[in-house]
Order: structure tokens, then sequence, then C-alpha cells
């Protein structure tokens, strides 16, 4: 029963990571990455569709987006979408076939805002490892009457460690955006 709360708390866990490894790249660094329009939602047909479902993007050059629609149909809604998107700053321009979009070159003052965005992503990230660690911990003082002391002490030892590597992982990601965001 100890394995299994651990185990359900380790997937969730990593699970947590690599959603906030997911949102720190979509923050806009200096070069453009196609990763930053995964979050984008386009009105197709009255209901918001994620934009790498309708279409595929591509990135031929370091600061440009190519974004070439599977349905023609959609390409007005796809500019639309991308102008609106906060955050990105990004003026897409439409040729009848596909949107390129030109992201402007990064101020100092917008490089530090980027840098206190994804040090707050980072830290809501941290908060829901915590939540999962309490989580964890409930369901093993639930076990209190079914085992022995030593195995509960043990397992919230292990527990804290998963919890610790998460954070720590989670650290190393943000230090790396934070470099990948200053970098000039």
């Amino acid at each position: 029963m100890i394995a299994d709360i651990l185990a359900d708390t380790t997937a969730r866990m990593d699970r947590a990571v690599e959603a906030a490894k997911e949102d720190f790249a979509t923050v806009r660094t200096g070069r453009a990455n196609p990763q930053m329009f995964q979050k984008i939602l386009v009105d197709y047909y009255g209901s918001p569709t994620p934009l790498a479902q309708l279409a595929s993007l591509n990135n031929p050059e370091a600061r440009t987006i190519i974004v070439t629609p599977y349905d023609k149909s959609a390409l007005k809604a796809i500019e639309q979408a991308i102008r609106d998107t906060p955050n990105l700053g990004a003026n897409p321009t439409n040729d009848g076939n596909i949107v390129r979009v030109t992201l402007p070159e990064l101020t100092q003052e917008r490089r530090k805002e980027y840098v206190k965005l994804v040090r707050t992503k980072g830290e809501d990230a941290k908060v829901h490892l915590r939540g999962i660690r309490r989580k964890g911990k409930d369901d093993l003082d639930a076990l209190k009457s079914d085992v022995g002391e030593d195995d509960l002490v043990r397992a919230e030892k292990e527990l804290d460690a998963l919890t610790r590597a998460r954070v720590d992982a989670i650290d190393e990601a943000l230090k790396r955006k934070e470099a990948e965001l200053l970098e000039v």
C-alpha cells in the first residue's frame, strides 16, 4: 500500500515537472520557437481549437515562424488569434497561403519582465508539487493503523526526497530558461 501511494505520488510529481517545463517553453526568448504557439487557441467554426491542430509550424529563421494551415479557410482566424495573444508582441502577415510571424527583438526591459514571469511560473509549479506531497502524506497518514510506525517514517522520508528532487528539477529548468532569456 505504501509503495502504491509513493508510485502514484511520483507519477503525479513527474507530470507536474513536465507541465512546468512545457509552461517555461511557451515564454518567448530571443529566438522564435514553435512551442511558444502551443497554447494559442483559434476560434475555428465557433470552437476554440489549439493552433497545433490547425496548422504546421516551421522555424526557417531565428526570429520567424511560418504557420501553414491545413484548412485555408482558417487563415484569417489563425492570424487574428496570433495577433491577439498577449506577451508575444508579434504582428503576423498573411499571404493567402501561409501566416508569417516575425518576432521583434527583445529589449532588456522586456527580457527582465519575462524572467519575472518565468520565476512566477516556477514558483507556481513548486506550490503544486508541495500540494501533491501533502496529498501523498495524507494518504500515508491514513494508513497509520494498518502499517508500522517505522514503515511510515521511512515512506515520509522517501516522499521528502522525491519532492526535493522534483523541486531541484524545476529550479534547474528555471535557471536554464533565465539564462536563455538574458542571453543577448
